[in-house]
């Protein structure tokens, strides 16, 4: 097989990129090692930044989202049992999408099978050779057979546990993680929101989240020992702990309904540098992970491969190879911006277990300004609903 630009990996990432690189008139192939059906049915993020809404929408692939996405003009803080409102469209004039990334891959799949773009799953064996030449390859099995994708460039789009990154010669890449001593218990219920937009509660029994994929299922977090066993959770359980943990007003409105998933996630902030090899480019999870309170994992996703999009357009375009070289810097940018807001909003709202009350004070000092400070409250609607673009 021959193609322009060989994309492992059928998240986001690597749906955007082949999804932008076709209206620029680029060729590409995207391989997963997973089935379709266990991609479209994995739950994942449901905020989406102003700009990327946008760009959804622009570029052909924001129908379904426009009917069915919840627009949110801001979110609330809950603690010292009161909620507190940020008011994004009153201080910056945007608001954000709530629209399940689940959901954001479906239309991406079937958006790249109609217009002909060929995806193979479940295969394995995945390897990328030859990043640091101008004939890089791909190679691969599915159902037996050993394939390989000739190519000019490779979009590593497999995420944190994917094969691309350790690809990559040792002493290459400088990675900087954080792992956090708590995770998130989340659940997916049958019940209607207790708001119409997002939660966040602070309180001294753990951090929670009320979140929604639609007017009629809640999604829903509670902060956890990282290595949770979910079993000790039975449903009853759940819903005591967070209506505990939520202001009184909102908390009478909280309705148990089914719980039809729940699951425990750790937490940790993690980037490389630099997010390219050759001709071997990083992009999402591959080249970094942001704890979800932020809300910017698949933002950056498809930030990263809009600048890749754009370095590849310039190298066919015009022979242009600067804007290839520049992509990490380029994107690391954005990224470190990310990191440290997601983390900024992380140490904020959750209970470490090493905060003594001094720090738990100084929580609840710095949540005070936040909502009663027009400036403070400003720089966090900039960052929430989506920094400006730099491409």
């Amino acid at each position: 097989m021959r193609t322009q630009v060989a994309i492992v990996g059928c998240g986001p990432a690597g749906l955007f990129l082949s999804h932008l690189l076709h209206r620029a008139g680029i060729e590409s192939i995207i391989i997963e090692n997973r089935s379709r059906a266990y991609i479209e049915a994995r739950i994942r993020a449901g905020v989406i930044e102003d700009w990327a809404a946008d760009l959804m929408v622009e570029t052909g692939v924001g129908q379904r989202m426009q009917r069915e996405g919840l627009i949110h003009g801001g979110i609330h803080f809950s603690f010292n049992g009161s909620l507190h409102r940020i008011d994004f469209h009153d201080l910056v004039g945007k608001g954000i999408m709530v629209y399940g990334q689940h959901e954001v891959v479906k239309d991406m799949i079937a958006q790249r099978l109609a217009e002909g773009v060929q995806i193979i799953f479940d295969v394995d064996d995945v390897s990328v050779h030859d990043m640091a030449t101008e004939t890089p390859c791909v190679r691969f099995r599915k159902d037996g057979v050993t394939e390989e994708i000739a190519c000019d460039f490779i979009g590593g789009c497999d995420g944190f546990h994917g094969i691309s990154r350790p690809s990559v010669p040792a002493g290459v890449l400088t990675e900087y993680e954080r792992v956090y001593p708590f995770g998130w218990l989340g659940i997916l219920a049958e019940a209607p929101p207790v708001s119409e937009e997002l939660i966040y509660a602070y309180h001294d029994r753990g951090f929670a989240l009320f979140s929604m994929r639609n007017p009629h299922v809640v999604r829903l977090y509670l902060q956890c020992d990282p290595d949770e066993d979910i079993n000790n959770w039975p449903d009853g359980k759940i819903w005591d702990e967070l209506q505990a943990r939520l202001a009184p007003e909102a908390a009478a409105k909280l309705q148990r309904g089914p719980i039809f998933q729940k699951g425990v996630t750790a937490m940790r902030s993690f980037v490389t540098e630099p997010m390219q090899y050759g001709r071997l480019f990083l992009a999402g999870d591959a080249a970094h992970i942001v704890p979800p309170t932020g809300a910017k994992g698949m933002n950056l996703a498809i930030a990263d491969v809009l600048v890749l999009t754009n370095a590849i357009k310039g190298f066919y375009s015009a022979g242009r190879t600067d804007l290839l070289d520049a992509y990490s810097a380029t994107c690391l940018r954005r990224v470190w911006k990310a990191q440290r807001f997601s983390w900024w909003m992380t140490q904020m709202l959750h209970q470490d277990p090493e905060h003594n009350p001094y720090d738990r004070k100084r929580q609840l000092a710095e949540l005070d300004y936040v909502t009663s400070s027009r400036v403070a409250a400003t720089s966090l609607a900039e960052n929430y609903v989506g920094l400006p673009l730099e491409v």
